[in-house]
């Protein structure tokens, strides 16, 4: 295999959880191995433990720069962050130690991507409850690669297969996420989306916009933000060359993205997205940073404390995390096969 296979970090996630689990599992899958060079970011006495899961032979070798990297066949490489043990950080807990653990391989896994030693980043499930108790006021990944990057404004997509969904709002109530379907967002957001969209190869990105109400609010009688708030959005980044339609029902416009008619979703609010793309390719989902200068990844499922240790996780989201991040980081296109 070519050594000029990017490097990608791998966040191990909250050792209590899935995350080392269906790292070991991912990194060791021929596919990725023939793609890229990976290097999981975390604790190598919980790795340790996690090793059995990658297949017999397999065996686990620390770095201690990303320069030593040389992924050499039945080897699982691993740059050391916060190491923590099991008895630490028991299995389907929470704990001060095991957010600490994983929060310190992510902004690693951060310093190494902006430093351009790493191509790209693909971390595992982390913890709210577990940073939060750890002491750390940012309890989502986004929120500290937001902080550690700079970035002025950063979005969350889901992507399965060819369905991708941007969203305006992710981690707030319904309440507040209505209250949020602003004009100056969405056109925000619009913009955002098709800067990304071209600096990823999408020559004109077509974004389809979701309506917020049923029957995209029924000319105001069943709410008034497609009126007042999002059709004068999409009109004004139309006006700045931006090929944006909607706004379109909800129960149709992802039927219509599957079907090829938009290259993405601009969705109102968390589960407006996460629903039809999780019901499209639960296995297959993956969760992708739009804004940021560096290029992270991420699984679409959380920590799974009841089934952590069992063996049962299934890997593919990582894979597909993993997949993702290498072909941002080389190929500058969404479009995988």
């Amino acid at each position: 295999m070519s050594e000029q296979r990017p490097v990608i970090a791998v966040t191990m996630g909250d050792p209590a959880g899935v995350g080392p689990e269906v790292v070991v599992k991912a990194v060791a899958e021929e596919e990725v191995q023939r793609l890229c060079r990976p290097v999981v970011v975390g604790s190598p006495s919980i790795l340790r433990e996690a090793m059995h899961f990658a297949g017999e032979g397999w065996e686990l070798r620390v770095v201690e720069d990303v320069a030593d990297v040389g992924n050499r066949a039945g080897v699982i490489e691993v740059l050391q962050a916060r190491d923590v043990t099991r008895d630490q950080a028991p299995l389907g807990q929470i704990t001060v130690q095991a957010g600490q653990a994983s929060m310190e391989a992510v902004v690693r896994a951060i310093e190494l991507t902006k430093a351009g030693e790493v191509a790209a980043m693909a971390t595992a499930p982390i913890n709210k409850g577990a940073w939060h108790l750890a002491g750390y006021d940012e309890i989502d990944h986004q929120t500290v690669l937001k902080r550690l990057t700079g970035a002025s404004e950063v979005a969350t997509m889901l992507v399965s297969g060819g369905l991708r969904c941007v969203h305006l709002t992710t981690h707030h109530s319904l309440r507040e996420a209505c209250e949020a379907v602003r004009y100056e967002t969405i056109l925000a957001r619009l913009r955002l989306t098709d800067k990304d969209f071209r600096r990823w190869g999408f020559a004109s990105p077509r974004i389809g916009v979701a309506a917020l109400n049923p029957h995209g609010g029924d000319a105001g009688l069943l709410g008034k933000e497609e009126i007042e708030e999002i059709e004068p959005a999409v009109r004004a980044a139309r006006e700045e060359g931006i090929d944006a339609s909607g706004p379109v029902p909800a129960d149709a416009i992802f039927h219509q993205a599957i079907d090829g008619r938009y290259d993405v979703v601009l969705v109102m609010y968390h589960d407006q997205g996460h629903i039809p793309v999780k019901t499209h390719g639960f296995e297959e989902s993956v969760s992708v940073n739009v804004g940021l200068p560096i290029v992270r990844t991420s699984v679409d499922h959380g920590t799974a404390f009841d089934i952590a240790g069992k063996g049962i996780a299934d890997h593919q989201s990582m894979v597909e995390a993993i997949k993702v991040a290498v072909s941002l980081a080389t190929t500058s296109s969404l479009v995988l096969s």
